[in-house]
């Protein structure tokens, strides 16, 4: 898929989060608007003609194929919104969302098709995902697992216990991705516990480690998954610089925003804004786009 039709993608799921939170009013809006480019480049990205992660919507539990942990839990409406764009379930269900009785709750849970794990504590999604990744090698099997971290959440000890874990097992079919975008529920994650810089920890443990300076840019992304798939013999973490709300100018690096729905005057504002982006995209043409992605990827692979 063109570099265009990735930020296509990513603008209208971004005005979807909008509707599906807003119905509710609840849910984690920013947290979910900073990770749209990462889960997009997973659901819809591809690397050559293979796709990054291979998936059947008409068979969700389809051996063969790559395994998702959203350990970053409060990111779910952003995965829930892409799932049933694939077509994993209704696209109608995303109006119950975080209702009694929905399908589609505020965590993300294993009878969701498309869910591959249960979250409720954040920290515990690497844990899962280095059992994912394990038996799948002690099964000679070829598939990958990708699992989303908060940066937030990386306070958690168990978070470096997995990543101890990981190491030692060389979970080289596993590759992290940390939503790095700098706060969490009251404050920046500075204020909170400094992990500054993230990748060095994660190098000391036996990791290879893969920055992203912009978490928005598919470039970038499509860059580091590259390197990534090159990993052997260790797991790797892509560490994305991301920005809460990105989208959103308003509520872009705001913590009173975490676990708020817009109001109806602010929803206003907000599609306005990201609908204006979407008929921005729909004007460029494809060679323009494509030159800016050879480019890019020509200069980062000197």
């Amino acid at each position: 898929m063109e570099i265009r039709e990735l930020r296509k993608l990513a603008t209208q799921f971004r005005i979807d989060v909008l509707y599906t939170t807003h119905r509710a009013q609840s849910g984690h809006v920013t947290s979910a608007l900073s990770c749209i480019e990462l889960l997009t480049l997973l659901y819809f990205g591809q690397l050559g003609e293979a796709p990054i992660m291979r998936f059947d919507p008409s068979r969700a539990l389809w051996e063969g194929r790559d395994h998702f942990v959203l350990s970053k839990w409060h990111g779910v409406p952003a995965l829930y919104v892409m799932l049933a764009h694939l077509g994993f379930f209704p696209h109608d269900e995303l109006r119950y969302f975080r209702q009694v009785n929905a399908m589609l709750q505020g965590h993300p849970v294993r009878r969701v098709p498309g869910i591959d794990a249960t979250i409720g504590e954040l920290g515990q999604g690497l844990s899962i995902a280095n059992g994912i990744a394990l038996s799948l090698k002690m099964d000679k099997k070829p598939n990958r697992v990708y699992t989303l971290l908060g940066d937030g959440e990386l306070q958690s000890g168990q978070i470096w216990e997995a990543v101890m874990t990981a190491a030692t097992h060389k979970l080289d079919n596993l590759i992290a991705i940390v939503d790095n975008n700098k706060m969490q529920q009251t404050n920046f994650t500075r204020a909170i516990k400094d992990l500054d810089p993230i990748g060095p920890r994660f190098s000391a443990f036996g990791w290879n480690v893969v920055p992203v300076r912009d978490g928005h840019s598919f470039e970038e992304l499509h860059d580091a998954m590259f390197r990534a798939w090159k990993g052997r013999q260790k797991p790797t973490v892509i560490i994305a610089d991301t920005v809460k709300g990105k989208g959103v100018p308003f509520a872009e690096n705001k913590a009173f925003y975490h676990g708020k729905a817009l109001s109806d005057e602010e929803m206003h504002e907000a599609l306005k804004i990201l609908e204006r982006g979407l008929s921005a995209l729909e004007t460029e043409t494809s060679e323009e786009i494509q030159a800016v992605a050879t480019t890019y990827q020509d200069n980062a692979l000197l």
